[in-house]
């Protein structure tokens, strides 16, 4: 098996279950993405979508919506 170079790598996907409501903390009640993570998904790397995604699941824990 070869090893995935960034170009070749396909896109994470974003995590927009089409509930877009950003509540007082500019955060997604759908996705739990930003405001401004949201804006900028399209122009970030695969890494950087990783490290947003974590960010999320975060940040869904902290509202409570997962154990």
């Amino acid at each position: 098996m070869s090893d995935k170079t960034a170009e070749t790598e396909r896109p994470v996907k974003s995590p927009c279950v089409s509930v877009c409501a950003l509540n007082a903390q500019d955060v997604c009640e759908g996705c739990f993405r930003t405001g401004s993570e949201i804006t900028r998904w399209t122009a970030l790397n695969n890494d950087e979508r990783r490290s947003v995604l974590r960010s999320c699941l975060e940040r869904a824990r902290q509202m409570g919506r997962l154990l």
